[in-house]
């Protein structure tokens, strides 16, 4: 991006955060034509798209947040066994983004939610290949089933509205019952005596290692990477003109903010400001395979996912309100222990790693996919749990619009302009 080095007409586009979002983002911009330098000061791949599920969950259009789950979070937070957690000394500064949550719980808005997330990722499996194609990012990649595991025939009837929603957007599930569980995946376990098995899916299975390739792949194809730390944006007459990096402003044309739980402060700076708060994941890394599940499994009592990866199992989910600051809270560890244990009787838990990172939420359960303005600064954030699921769906979208190519979506549900008003 440096200005002996631009190709006549290309612009030049700084995507800042090297997480499955900008980075995916970066790879279609080059690919596109842009002149593109991906920044983050750690590596790509190492923040929360390091310490996702792995799984590419297709069917996911349904929010997390409607009616029923708001009738039923008052008794989950008093429940050791339930994935809510709050840490109640947030909860102040918690409440202003929930107010705004609460008007996008009614059944209209969640099926207009659900009808635009289900764009981003019903396609999930082939817009990662589309990605991946041409680099060592593909090697990472797995079709498989996607799992949902049930106590026993009432829990799984409880999950039928939810099936439905699944069907209706293409994905009609096979009910297993008793011993016919243990013959589709004997590390199933007596815990588990229904399961719904959807196809169609896959997982990642050293997301980590993923991102990275694809960073690299992007690297390969003509792409920068930088490591550095963005301190601010440079303006002129209210549009991007530079990246303010530790001394000095690299020019630009373009600027794409994609920090994922942190993008708020530089989006700010072109005057939007976004009500953008975190969702705190919690996995456990296990160190060996033994025990572990053939595809990933979504334990509908824990609401958490065991996928087998590389490096061994990994147990993942869990949701706490609880802003950036605070560090790993022990009970959603141990709540992964308990109910992993009860799931997969075969697992080893001993030395097992523990996570926790940062999941990007915006009140309406969609991304920033858009301008802001005319300022030439873009957001592409809040994903909520779906990030690496509909992260190259996301970066390929908002590339094609900012190099002025059509996509074959409209993007209005997800544009800046819905944040507008307070």
């Amino acid at each position: 991006m440096q200005g002996g080095d631009r190709r006549d007409g290309a612009p030049r586009v700084a995507v800042i955060g090297a997480g499955i979002v900008g980075v995916s983002t970066a790879l279609w911009l080059g690919r596109f034509g842009a002149e593109v330098t991906l920044i983050d000061r750690a590596a790509p791949g190492a923040g929360a798209s390091a310490g996702n599920a792995g799984v590419l969950a297709a069917s996911a259009v349904r929010p997390s947040l409607d009616r029923a789950a708001l009738r039923a979070a008052p008794g989950m937070l008093f429940d050791r066994d339930a994935p809510l957690f709050l840490r109640w000394s947030y909860l102040p500064r918690l409440l202003p983004w929930l107010a705004r949550a609460l008007r996008h719980v009614g059944e209209a808005e969640v099926g207009r939610i659900s009808d635009a997330l289900g764009h981003l990722v019903t396609d999930a499996v082939a817009a990662h290949e589309a990605a991946a194609r041409g680099t060592a990012a593909a090697r990472y990649l797995q079709r498989s089933d996607y799992v949902y595991g049930f106590r026993d025939a009432a829990a799984f009837a409880e999950a039928g509205p939810a099936l439905a929603v699944k069907a209706a957007a293409g994905f009609a599930h096979v009910r297993l019952s008793g011993a016919a569980v243990q013959e589709y995946d004997p590390a199933l376990g007596p815990g588990l005596g229904e399961i719904a098995v959807l196809g169609a899916h896959g997982f990642i299975t050293d997301p980590e290692g993923y991102v990275a390739a694809l960073a690299a792949g992007f690297e390969a194809e003509g792409g920068r990477v930088r490591r550095a730390e963005v301190r601010d944006l440079a303006c002129t007459g209210g549009r991007i003109t530079g990246i303010v990096l530790d001394g000095e402003v690299l020019p630009c044309d373009h600027a794409v903010i994609a920090m994922g739980a942190a993008s708020a402060r530089l989006l700010k700076a072109v005057g939007l400001s976004l009500p953008l708060e975190t969702e705190r994941g919690y996995h456990l890394q296990l160190r060996g395979t033994g025990g572990a599940p053939r595809q990933p499994v979504m334990v509908a009592e824990g609401q958490f996912v065991a996928t087998p990866m590389a490096k061994g199992v990994r147990l993942a989910g869990i949701l706490e309100l609880g802003g950036l600051a605070a560090g790993p809270s022990p009970a959603p560890f141990g709540l992964l222990r308990r109910l992993g244990a009860r799931a997969f009787p075969g697992l080893d838990f001993t030395d097992a790693e523990e996570w926790m990172g940062h999941r990007p939420a915006l009140p309406d359960s969609l991304p920033l996919l858009g301008q802001v303005g005319a300022t030439g600064v873009w957001g592409a954030v809040g994903h909520h749990h779906v990030g690496l699921t509909g992260g190259p769906k996301s970066g390929r979208l908002l590339a094609e619009t900012l190099m002025g190519r059509r996509p074959n979506l409209d993007l209005a549900p997800f544009r800046a302009e819905r944040f507008a008003r307070p």
